[in-house]
């Protein structure tokens, strides 16, 4: 059976970040924070949580390799209960909501710069039709599945820079924004506000763990899983700080309150009508790298799921090049249903909250490991501990606490999610195939 190879797995946890959040946060921010330097901020410390987060899914990563991510951690650090909830959580939202919001966003991104004004369903069907497309390539075999990802991502990380240089270059009166601290920013830094939008800079960097739902189809994961999360995170914290620049130096921050298509917003101020238009859709065909690697990694949740409990073994079912198509097939449908029937900002701060509090519980998870098996083979372990993981739990507690005070629906239900997942899991009559080895 073949493998990934090292380039495609670092191409699937860098297009798992770039994209949605990258691409419409700033509009939502702008609503409560008017500081250039704050801003900036706020995209520095989701880029400091991020990496403090991969170093130690690293260390999980190599002493518990084994493809599905935080379900597999899971289950062996704490008990099955925790991971099927776990990786619940992840088929039911983790991937098949954020999926939906990439998917849309191409859609808001490619008729905007067709200069169309586009009724709601047309949006809808194309972003549809986006998944159904991108389903059909990833079940079938791993050398279309990986081709299509790694150029994709070059072509994303290539766009991206240029976009930059060229924005800065043809402004020739930049935005008037201040980008150096400020005493004023002290009571924006320590507000909700800071802390409800640092959850959309979080959701944006969702996809920094990508890498660790592929360890099972990963040569030498033991060696190569740190390198591909730390070096994949480190390449979309510099990408992010660039474009939030660059989008407040070239746009006036009016037009982009509120807004989901900041991109090509801020390509329409930068290059005048013809040259927004087309930058605008060079930058939604970036999206679609997004929604590939979601549609990669996420559907390897459910193949371990299906792995270990024998009611759900269709899940597990692959073909003949050890594809799980069953399970990609089922995630997609999941992410039709969220485009059909949510709005994309409850689906934003709803992902974005529920996927934190589970990365939360991961990383706290090597302080559990640590101590529960202290002998355990640990090929790697994480930089800087036990202060990386802490930086990691106290900034992303802090947000969730402030998220929870101040978007209690969207909070409340993705703990219904977590709930309703240990529900389904005691209802289960559970007779494993095979060990979470």
């Amino acid at each position: 059976m073949s493998k990934f190879k090292y380039s495609t797995v670092t191409a699937v946890v860098i297009a798992n970040m770039v994209g949605t959040g990258v691409f419409t946060s700033l509009g939502f921010q702008l609503l409560d924070i008017r500081s250039g330097f704050v801003l900036l901020l706020l995209w520095a410390v989701g880029g400091v949580i991020a990496l403090s987060g991969a170093m130690t899914y690293a260390e999980l990563g190599a002493a518990l390799p084994r493809s599905g991510g935080e379900y597999n951690f899971l289950t062996r650090i704490y008990h099955p209960a925790v991971g099927f909830a776990s990786g619940w959580v992840s088929a039911t939202v983790g991937f098949a909501g954020p999926t939906a919001l990439a998917a849309m966003t191409f859609a808001a991104y490619a008729t905007s710069a067709l200069g169309e004004d586009a009724n709601p369903w047309v949006l809808k069907a194309i972003a549809c039709g986006l998944i159904v497309v991108l389903t059909l390539v990833h079940a079938s075999t791993r050398r279309n599945s990986g081709g299509l990802q790694v150029a994709f991502t070059v072509l994303k990380v290539g766009v991206i820079v240029v976009f930059c240089i060229a924005a800065l270059w043809v402004v020739d009166t930049p935005q008037p924004v201040r980008f150096v601290f400020a005493t004023e920013d002290v009571s924006l830094i320590t507000s909700g506000a800071f802390a409800v939008s640092l959850i959309y800079v979080s959701y944006a960097y969702t996809g920094w763990n990508a890498a660790t739902y592929l360890s099972g189809e990963l040569d030498d994961p033991q060696r190569t899983l740190p390198r591909i999360l730390m070096l994949g995170t480190a390449v979309v914290m510099l990408l992010y700080l660039a474009l939030n620049y660059v989008f407040l130096r070239v746009t006036p921050m009016d037009a982009m309150v509120g807004q989901v298509e900041v991109g090509y917003i801020a390509a329409d101020a930068a290059f005048g009508d013809v040259g927004g238009r087309f930058a605008g859709l060079v930058l939604s065909l970036l999206l679609i790298s997004t929604v590939s690697a979601m549609t990669v990694a996420g559907p390897r949740v459910l193949q371990v799921i299906g792995e270990d409990i024998r009611q759900l073994g269709i899940l597990a079912r692959t073909n003949a090049d050890g594809v799980p198509a069953i399970a990609i097939a089922v995630q997609s449908s999941l992410s039709i249903l969220f485009i059909l029937t949510s709005t994309f900002e409850s689906v934003l701060v709803f992902s974005g909250f529920i996927l934190a509090l589970n990365s939360l519980v991961t990383v706290l998870g090597v302080f559990v490991l640590r101590i529960r098996q202290p002998d355990l083979p640990r090929p790697y372990r994480t930089f800087g501990y036990p202060v990386t993981p802490l930086i990691y739990l106290s900034l992303t507690a802090w947000t969730l606490w402030f998220v929870l005070i101040n978007r209690t629906i969207e909070s409340l239900l993705g703990l219904g999610v977590i709930l309703l997942g240990l529900i389904t899991y005691a209802l289960i009559p559970r007779r494993p195939v095979k060990d979470a080895e």
